[in-house]
């Protein structure tokens, strides 16, 4: 039997196929899961994720638009997922958002009131509001997983990372409090913090350009990480393998985190 067979979740956070969503979601996939999918409004924005959704080999997909900045939007999201299907067993949480301009190496004093309570509202909010909105359907059917994508820049200084990194160690920090207080229902939630991999969010941080090549001399495996080695954490997080795990950020970056320089 497939490590996933049986479950069904919601994946939010799909721009393309470079997305760590989406090999989240092929991760998932592969090991038997059903999943269902939200896209940024705009037709624009469906066009795209519905391309890398068609790229999983998906037939009529379950996707609808969302802006998670709305608390009305993720209201009608999670209760129209209930009405499509009979469970929620997971959510996969990998959103973020920051001002591009500020996203570069000197900048993070600049960041204006307004654009660092954005960055945090988006970033790490968001993941309290879907756990707010999937409980009720997790503690129905007996537990379930919530899992959301944190950087090294949310514990390290990384050059260019600037608000990106306050508004992580929020996630990572609202992922603690919500598994303690959902623990008792039977929902566990954790972080997966992956190495950097060039996609559409990381290629706006500045102060990245060599990241790769310094990543391939000195991680200890030397090499970059691979989308794939993050979807397939993830599948595990997702699986009753990792019931006793909850809480936790579980770094996949190829040994970069251990490096004291």
């Amino acid at each position: 039997m497939a490590l996933l067979s049986g479950k069904t979740g919601l994946i939010i956070g799909i721009a393309n196929e470079r997305s760590y969503a989406w090999h989240i979601a092929k991760s998932l996939m592969d090991s038997g899961a059903t999943c269902a999918f939200t896209h940024l409004p705009g037709e624009r924005n469906e066009h795209r994720t519905r391309r890398a959704v068609d790229a999983l080999g998906v037939k009529d997909a379950w996707l609808k638009p969302m802006d998670a900045g709305k608390d009305e939007d993720i209201h009608a999201t999670f209760e129209s997922y209930a009405a499509a299907f009979p469970r929620l067993d997971f959510v996969i949480h990998s959103i973020a958002f920051a001002e591009r301009d500020l996203l570069q190496v000197g900048k993070f004093i600049t960041t204006p009131r307004a654009q660092y309570l954005s960055a945090i509202d988006v970033s790490a909010y968001t993941l309290l509001a879907f756990a707010r909105a999937a409980h009720p359907q997790m503690k129905k059917t007996g537990g379930g997983a919530i899992l959301g994508m944190s950087y090294y820049g949310a514990e390290k200084v990384v050059p260019g990372y600037n608000i990106m990194g306050v508004a992580k160690a929020c996630l990572e920090c609202t992922a603690r409090y919500l598994a303690s207080e959902m623990g008792q229902d039977g929902v566990r939630v954790n972080i997966i913090s992956g190495g950097y991999l060039r996609t559409l969010a990381s290629s706006a941080v500045g102060g990245t350009g060599t990241m790769e090549e310094e990543v391939e001399k000195r991680a200890p495996m030397r090499r970059n990480v691979e989308g794939k080695d993050v979807g397939d954490t993830a599948a595990f997080l997702v699986s009753d393998m990792s019931k006793g795990i909850t809480g936790e950020t579980i770094y996949v970056d190829c040994g970069v985190n251990i490096l004291g320089a």
